[in-house]
């Protein structure tokens, strides 16, 4: 058994001496990736606030919270509301949107409408046997929450670009970089806020 693990260590050490910098990387990847359908080259350019994510150092140092802070301030200043003033769309549309995870691949013709995926990290109904947890559930999002001004603008922030209020956030800017359409939003909107969808039974 020694010699097993001894052998495994010096793999670990041999990997991580191997371990290629930031440049070598970033080379690698070019050589690597290429623009296939959609799907193009200049989607690995980083803007600030994925610059700023992908920097764990500084997330992690004191001038990180600050900048995590301007992070937050710029993406809300890409927010907009609904150009009709309707927040809540049609919550069976929105079922649908959120069952379907389509969209922006090489595959896809760039014609057809995405979808978002939610639940690929979001429990949504409860009847659901497959979804992701990476996010919270959104089980009940608007009968535990309540069905406010508060409540609908919060939301719809989130959607529209969740890094708003949480610098790193995983979750996609749907509205922010045109991954949904307005009316898409306003029909997941409807999907956790409508009282009569199936979320809030």
């Amino acid at each position: 058994m020694k010699p097993f693990l001894g052998l495994i260590s010096l793999i670990a050490v041999y990997a991580l001496a191997q371990e290629p910098s930031d440049t070598e990387f970033n080379a690698m990847l070019q050589r690597s990736l290429r623009t296939e359908g959609i799907a193009v080259i200049q989607r690995m350019e980083q803007d600030p606030t994925q610059l700023f994510c992908s920097d764990h150092a500084l997330i992690s140092s004191p001038e990180g919270s600050k900048r995590a802070q301007e992070i937050q301030h710029s993406n809300f200043a890409t927010i907009t509301p609904p150009s009709d003033g309707v927040f809540i769309g049609d919550w069976k549309r929105g079922e649908s949107i959120a069952q379907n995870g389509r969209g922006g691949t090489w595959s896809d013709s760039g014609k057809g409408v995405s979808g978002g995926g939610c639940y690929n990290c979001h429990q949504i109904d409860h009847k659901e046997i497959a979804y992701g947890n990476l996010g919270p559930s959104l089980w009940n999002y608007g009968k535990l929450r309540g069905y406010s001004k508060e409540v609908i603008q919060t939301t719809w922030n989130k959607l529209f670009n969740a890094k708003a209020s949480q610098a790193c956030s995983v979750m996609p800017r749907f509205g922010a970089l045109h991954l949904l359409t307005e009316q898409q939003l306003q029909d997941l909107m409807g999907l956790l806020l409508d009282p009569r969808s199936p979320v809030n039974e």
